[in-house]
């Protein structure tokens, strides 16, 4: 039996008079691969800050793992992992020592902090990297670091803001992969945004987020088919194009 890992209902966010988000609906389940796909402006980030606590809904709800979220933070928190468009690793830290600070603000016992960053710096093929300084490493290699950072605490449930941003063409691949590994072989649920339709598989749950708004929602081949669409780009096309 599967469980909800991100339950979001009628969630809405205004900048001022604008309406960033208008009543979201979304619900992630435990392994679950959950793409969302919109162009820049769309309210992607919106979305992130506010299941990251940086940004508080103006109405509705957000439960992670049935913990609310902005009643029940702390048990809530502790079920996610993040990593954000940007990076906020510390330069002039190495790669251990990112992590073990991560490891250290959610109060995992050093011997375990240690024995943690061994296995995902493993995992990342990152392990000959963990003494370097993270200035020195290339955007591949710190995206890895933070994926392993955001693993570093056992979440259930990745969320991930334009993660792949700036990478090349098979580095964006390769962590497109990675965190499909973690759904399927971890049950880790995963939230993956992105304005990059290539990113997306036929059979990924999908979100299309346009000016706030869900426009659709389902199996990504499903919606294709049920829309009368060539593909996923003409999907995309027909749903976001301006109104005559």
């Amino acid at each position: 039996m599967t469980h909800s890992a991100l339950h979001i209902e009628n969630l809405s966010y205004y900048y001022g008079a604008r309406c960033a988000l208008d009543k979201l609906k979304l619900d992630i389940s435990e392994g679950v691969f959950f793409g969302l796909l919109g162009p820049n402006g769309a309210g992607k980030t919106t979305l992130m800050s506010l299941l990251t606590r940086l940004l508080k809904p103006a109405s509705g709800e957000i439960r992670v793992f049935d913990y609310a979220l902005h009643k029940q933070a702390s048990q809530a928190m502790r079920n996610i992992g993040v990593v954000f468009q940007q990076s906020t690793l510390d330069l002039d830290l190495s790669v251990a020592q990112n992590l073990a600070y991560h490891g250290a603000l959610h109060g995992i016992a050093p011997r375990e902090v240690r024995i943690r960053i061994k296995q995902e710096l493993a995992r990342f093929e990152l392990s000959d990297r963990q003494h370097e300084h993270v200035r020195n490493l290339n955007g591949g290699h710190r995206r890895r670091v933070e994926l392993a950072r955001a693993l570093l605490h056992r979440p259930k449930l990745l969320l991930l803001d334009e993660a792949s941003a700036g990478l090349d063409i098979d580095t964006r691949a390769s962590l497109n992969q990675h965190v499909r590994t973690l759904c399927r072989e971890d049950g880790i649920a995963a939230l993956w945004t992105t304005h990059l339709i290539e990113e997306i598989h036929s059979g990924d749950q999908l979100l299309i987020l346009h000016g706030g708004r869900s426009l659709a929602q389902g199996q990504t081949q499903s919606l294709i088919a049920q829309h009368g669409a060539a593909d996923l780009p003409a999907l995309f096309s027909q749903l976001t194009r301006p109104a005559a």
